[in-house]
């Protein structure tokens, strides 16, 4: 396996640990377990951000773009659903 298959799955788990933290924050009925998750959620979400910016610095996690008039329709999209 190489280095770029490695980070893009290890960044896969760190997202979906990071949605695991965030319910665990929200369900906590403890003050002591919420401050702990909390704690636990932002060392994740740095890690995922200092993930995210060593792929992008090997071009191996791509940003495109998107025009503006794109993202105005989609928008007018979502709002005219509900």
């Amino acid at each position: 396996m190489d280095d770029q298959t490695l980070l893009n799955n290890y960044l896969l788990i760190l997202k979906s640990t990071v949605e695991v933290y965030v319910h665990g924050t929200l369900e906590s009925v403890n003050q002591k377990v919420r401050d702990l998750l909390k704690q636990h959620l932002n060392e994740i979400i740095q890690m995922q951000a200092n993930t995210y910016d060593e792929m992008t610095s090997y071009g191996w996690y791509k940003i495109e773009n998107v025009d503006s008039k794109e993202i105005n329709e989609t928008l007018t999209k979502v709002l005219n659903k509900n």
